[in-house]
């Protein structure tokens, strides 16, 4: 039977499920702070938290010494791209794992995650050389297929496991009726699994969007993303707080309006899909 729980314990709970979400999303409010302090105000000690004199000052100078809408419209082009490239191979395999398994599929599946393990500055020369071969270096395509390969491993096992909750038995009852295996997976398996993939779309997104290391050693110019842009503010000459939380802010919040867009739309479009 259900355990009872009391009014005090509820407003326990409640308050401290508020304190850790407060804890968590501190730094990112702290940033956004910063961007509307002056240079001085930001790297004053004891910190200032609202008492200061704000300012848009930081981010009209991001804006002019930085074609952001560029470094946006990359970021978004990678992110997606990778994204998209990584679901349309891991979807057939992660359904040939979990409803047509081998006694090897287990090995698999580990021996792919085990790729995360291995530093990414352990493949970093191999793959730049590759890059330069292929004409790759600084290239978006390039970020697609390297950031697709890094998160390859991640969407295949959240598919995988969405996919073994599916009974096999709707499966064999669509090959029954005659679907083929493209029907099977486009028709049958995808709607079943529209919360999984569109979790695992969400996450990938943004992994990739927020991926610095690939970026940073790829890119020169042409196709670097937000991450470069915000690194470009730490410099030789010095950190400049103000400036690099404003650059921060500008690409923490295209994240969360694509981020909430792009799941709302693929959910809506894939349930009135399956109920079509």
């Amino acid at each position: 039977m259900a355990r009872a729980v009391t009014k005090q314990r509820m407003i326990i709970n409640t308050a401290a499920a508020w304190a850790v979400g407060l804890l968590i999303f501190f730094p990112i409010l702290w940033t956004i702070l910063t961007s509307f302090k002056t240079e001085a105000t930001a790297i004053a000690d004891p910190p200032v938290f609202i008492a200061f004199d704000w300012t848009l000052e930081n981010y009209a100078t991001v804006m002019e010494r930085s074609n952001y809408a560029r470094f946006l419209w990359n970021s978004v082009i990678i992110a997606g791209g990778s994204t998209i490239l990584g679901i349309l191979i891991a979807v057939p395999a992660a359904w040939s794992m979990a409803f047509v398994p081998s006694k090897r599929t287990k090995d698999i599946l580990l021996w792919m995650l085990s790729t995360k393990m291995l530093p990414a500055v352990g493949v970093l020369y191999p793959i730049y050389l590759i890059f330069i071969e292929l004409g790759l270096l600084d290239s978006r395509t390039g970020l697609v297929i390297v950031l697709m390969l890094m998160n390859l491993p991640i969407i295949v096992w959240m598919l995988y496991t969405y996919f073994r909750e599916i009974p096999g038995e709707i499966l064999e009852a669509a090959r029954m009726d005659g679907a083929s295996l493209k029907e099977e997976i486009l028709y049958v398996l995808t709607p079943m699994a529209v919360p999984g993939i569109a979790s695992t779309l969400l996450l990938n997104f943004i992994l990739a969007w927020n991926e610095a290391f690939w970026t940073l050693n790829l890119t020169a110019a042409k196709a670097a993303p937000l991450t470069a842009f915000i690194a470009s503010y730490s410099s030789p000459e010095g950190l400049f707080y103000a400036k690099l939380s404003a650059a921060s802010t500008m690409a923490i919040v295209p994240i969360l309006i694509l981020g909430w867009f792009s799941q709302k739309q693929l959910v809506s479009g894939l349930t009135f899909g399956a109920v079509k």
